[in-house]
């Protein structure tokens, strides 16, 4: 299984792209992870927000395939503990799941299309988090859940 991360804009703190590139480095060594980002939309205070989610929502879709599983990471998705989310990548590579894709939208979330297009929906957290955060955490939350799966001891219980 190849795993691939689509996210709007770049992550302009340095520290936190040192981060997000160190646990890049880390989850190479169990899977194939590509890390994809989109260009922040240009002229956005022309547009209204609905106008900047539909833009946005054809960019995301337009990195997608028909066979990728796509996953929403959004407010009302399901959240999960680390080991339920170590648990649901081990069913998700069971399955025979080619790409496992895993998508952090714009500052307005999704447009309809892309949550027509999208399997699931996983929530990090019910608190607010920066986009550049969440990267980070969703980063460090896969690695995490391949160490789980393999028995190391990188989470304690």
């Amino acid at each position: 299984m190849h795993i691939k991360l689509i996210v709007i804009g770049k992550t302009d703190n340095k520290n936190m792209q040192s981060l997000i590139e160190e646990y890049c480095k880390r989850l190479s060594f169990y899977i194939k992870f590509e890390l994809e980002i989109i260009a922040d939309l240009k002229n956005v205070k022309n547009i209204t927000e609905a106008q900047q989610k539909e833009k946005e929502g054809d960019l995301l879709l337009s990195k997608i395939s028909a066979t990728d599983y796509l996953i929403l990471l959004d407010e009302n998705g399901k959240s999960y503990s680390s080991l339920d989310f170590s648990d649901f990548l081990q069913k998700k590579m069971n399955s025979g799941i080619k790409t496992l894709v895993f998508v952090i939208g714009g500052p307005y979330g999704f447009s309809q299309a892309v949550y027509n297009k999208s399997q699931a929906k996983i929530s990090l957290s019910q608190m607010t988090f920066s986009h550049q955060m969440v990267r980070l955490f969703i980063i460090e939350q896969l690695y995490r859940g391949f160490t789980i799966l393999k028995n190391e001891p990188y989470h304690h219980q």
